[in-house]
């Protein structure tokens, strides 16, 4: 009875202090004010530009340069951000080697933290959850990565859902350990997931929260201390967003972040030598870090993600939306983006193409269902559609042709979302595979068919693809899956009627496979995977057996 009141008192007292933290006064001011927030994201022009910090040893700092950024709409400048240069590494390195190999804590060491780190998500996952600090991400991440409301708000809902799955003692569960009973008496041998101690992120501009906060986190919860480099085009969204971890809790010294362009970050790379570097972006930047580490980095790099319909013709209009959607939403800047689709010749006589059509040329600049494209020039992409037209039996499905009034910088990209025909057998000749497979990260797509008998070729061209990220099979034919998934490798497939390649959420594994170092992002396999290594310990005690005496030589 005692233990029932006891166990009683001990809730009543974790309810009023988590109600302690989120009193009338904590949340009234996040509601009203943001206390956390710098900027107003509707606020940001011209005449009144945003600025970006950078963050060391605690401390938030600006810098000797700054780099103006324009706004990837109309072309202004809007946005200042404080960039390091290569005289400016030598704080950033000593940050890091400050945190030893062991980490900032471990199963052995301040195990506290993992509790901190429970709450610091429960607090951030509540934050984020107020229907007024939502929709100040999700319009902060329109105005530098333009998409659609919804699709920024997808963006922020995602990570509000991860933090909540990892508050309380789920940090803790994430460094759970196995035993295993040794030869004799006294002896155990124990598994641990250890930190790497310092470590590297560096993340890409098409997801300016979710890509970073869920990364970031990972390396937090395992007990690293990371530096942690977003995009310069989008990285006031993470700077605002560290700003609301602090207000969380999150000690101001276990995270550094910096601006700054590729050269500096390869040189503080190199010269700080953090023990494990998390890269997403380009997969020529990928592998020169591959080797410039050491191969001490996991990447999720570029993706040109198939999408396979099998035999079996159902629910068109589905499938329709759902292709325009992995095709064309955030204006073809994801990762999982749909960049050829196979079409078995039975979906080839349907309505399909010509329901795509309709609902590509439904998106318009001013709800950015379709917009500028960041890393693409649109002289680029109407180059790589020329090329692509001069293959034999190709042709212009719909779109090639560049966005009309508008005021999106030419240093931008701005088409219309785009599909091109390619005869399978075409795409195959080694004189066009890799034109046809080059990953355009815009609003494009190719587009081929194939007969019943094809399968083998259809399969064999997965085959060479250099990247496996997503890919969706789309039947519900159970032998036509069966055939298809056992004959290929992306980390991430979506399989039946509904498969989709775009628009993984927090509940399950989004990274590639067939590379050792792939990266995952979401659960607690890829936290586990990316942010903490194997460490075996072998208790022996004893006692010697008695009687015990020196044996001869071996």
């Amino acid at each position: 009875m005692h233990r029932i009141v006891l166990q009683r008192e001990i809730r009543s007292r974790a309810s009023h202090k988590a109600l302690s933290w989120f009193s009338s006064s904590n949340l009234f001011r996040s509601v009203h004010s943001l206390p956390f927030a710098t900027v107003e994201a509707e606020g940001i022009s011209g005449s009144q530009p945003a600025e970006v910090q950078n963050l060391v040893q605690g401390k938030w700092t600006g810098s000797a340069a700054w780099n103006t950024l324009v706004d990837p709409l109309n072309g202004e400048p809007f946005i200042k951000v404080a960039e390091v240069d290569g005289n400016g590494i030598q704080q950033f390195v000593e940050s890091l080697s400050k945190c030893p190999k062991h980490g900032l804590h471990n199963p052995f060491k301040s195990p506290e933290r993992y509790l901190l780190y429970g709450d610091i998500s429960a607090k951030a996952a509540h934050m984020l959850a107020l229907p007024k600090v939502s929709d100040f991400f999700t319009r902060l991440i329109q105005r530098v990565s333009p998409k659609s409301y919804q699709q920024a708000f997808g963006e922020v809902y995602v990570t509000q859902k991860f933090l909540e799955n990892f508050s309380g003692d789920q940090v803790r569960f994430l460094a759970r350990s196995f035993a295993v009973p040794g030869n004799h008496i006294g002896q155990q041998s124990h598994g641990y997931r250890w930190p790497y101690g310092p470590v590297a992120i560096i993340t890409p501009f098409n997801f300016p929260l979710e890509i970073p906060v869920l990364q970031l986190m990972g390396a937090l919860y395992m007990g690293n201390k990371p530096v942690l480099k977003v995009d310069s085009k989008v990285s006031i969204v993470m700077e605002q967003m560290m700003r609301l971890l602090h207000y969380c809790g999150l000690p101001a010294e276990d995270v550094d972040f910096i601006n700054s362009d590729g050269k500096t970050m390869n040189k503080l790379l190199m010269e700080a030598n953090p023990r494990m570097t998390l890269f997403t972006g380009s997969s020529r930047i990928a592998e020169k870090l591959a080797v410039d580490l050491k191969g001490r980095v996991k990447l999720e790099d570029a993706g040109f993600d198939w999408k396979i319909l099998g035999p079996d013709v159902e629910e068109v209009d589905y499938v329709a939306w759902v292709c325009d959607q992995d095709a064309y939403a955030c204006s073809g800047q994801k990762c999982s983006a749909q960049s050829i689709l196979f079409m078995h010749e039975n979906w080839s006589t349907s309505s399909l193409i010509s329901k795509i059509k309709d609902l590509a040329e439904r998106r318009k600049l001013a709800d950015l269902t379709v917009g500028p494209v960041l890393t693409v020039t649109t002289a680029a992409m109407l180059e790589h559609k020329k090329k692509l037209l001069q293959i034999s039996g190709s042709k212009l499905l719909f779109g090639g042709e560049p966005l009309e009034n508008h005021s999106i910088p030419a240093i931008y990209g701005a088409i219309k979302p785009t599909a091109i025909y390619i005869p399978l057998e075409e795409i195959l000749k080694p004189a066009n595979y890799e034109l046809v497979t080059k990953e355009i990260f815009g609003p494009f797509q190719i587009i081929t068919d194939y007969k019943k008998d094809q399968l083998p070729m259809v399969l064999d061209a997965l085959e060479r693809m250099h990247a496996h990220l997503t890919a969706a099979v789309v039947s519900n034919d159970p032998i036509f899956l069966q055939d298809v998934i056992g004959k290929t490798v992306n980390g991430t497939t979506y399989a039946g009627l509904r498969a989709r390649t775009t628009g993984a959420p927090q509940n399950h594994w989004f990274g590639p496979a067939g590379d050792p170092r792939g990266a995952g992002i979401g659960t607690p396999e890829a936290i586990k995977l990316v942010w903490s290594c194997h460490r075996e310990i072998i208790y022996d005690f004893g006692p010697v057996p008695r009687g015990w005496e020196i044996p001869s030589s071996t």
